[in-house]
């Protein structure tokens, strides 16, 4: 049983466009949930094998870097700027829609440290035992949270951010990966 593991499969969108590059993440997330999710059954089969090592490696790889960068570009800059952008009664919604998302990013990451010591042994080529009730909690809050965003955060703010904030916000975005304006 050949473990498949994901690479960067989504649309291939720079940080020029953020809100592209945002959704294309998510899209990436997915994928990474999917490796985690095939995972378990490959343990239960195949053992730490080269395969689950090296799905395990990617996985943390993935969830270490790119998926702590969307969490910040999201709080960081994405969220207050949508805030700002709002007037009255509106930003108190959006307020409380972003708060709510930030409390998922929280509960996401704390998944995530437990779901890594695991992965961390696999990766090692110890034996270890990904719990399946773990890995489900983990990528169905995931799918929630993305589906959220996807659905509300991401068209709001194709509506209510003017191209001079989503450009400040790429540019946000690149330096938090260490990459120069244009690079």
């Amino acid at each position: 049983m050949k473990l498949e593991i994901p690479g960067h499969r989504a649309p291939a969108v720079g940080l020029e466009v953020p809100l592209e590059m945002l959704a294309a993440c998510h899209q990436r997330i997915e994928g990474q949930c999917a490796t985690l999710q095939r995972l378990v059954p490959h343990l239960l089969v195949q053992g730490a094998d080269a395969d689950a090592q090296a799905a395990a490696s990617a996985v943390m790889r993935y969830f270490d870097t790119a998926a702590r960068h969307h969490h910040a570009d999201e709080e960081v800059d994405l969220f207050p700027a949508l805030i700002e952008s709002m007037a009255g009664s509106d930003a108190v919604c959006l307020r409380e829609m972003t708060a709510a998302l930030t409390r998922e990013h929280r509960e996401l990451e704390s998944h995530w440290h437990a779901l890594r010591q695991v992965l961390d042994e696999l990766a090692a080529g110890r034996a270890a035992v990904l719990d399946p009730a773990s890995v489900s909690a983990f990528t169905g809050l995931y799918a929630r949270h993305m589906a959220r965003e996807e659905e509300e955060l991401l068209p709001m703010a194709a509506r209510l951010l003017s191209d001079a904030e989503l450009d400040r916000i790429g540019l946000a975005m690149r330096a938090r990966r260490g990459l120069g304006p244009g690079s």
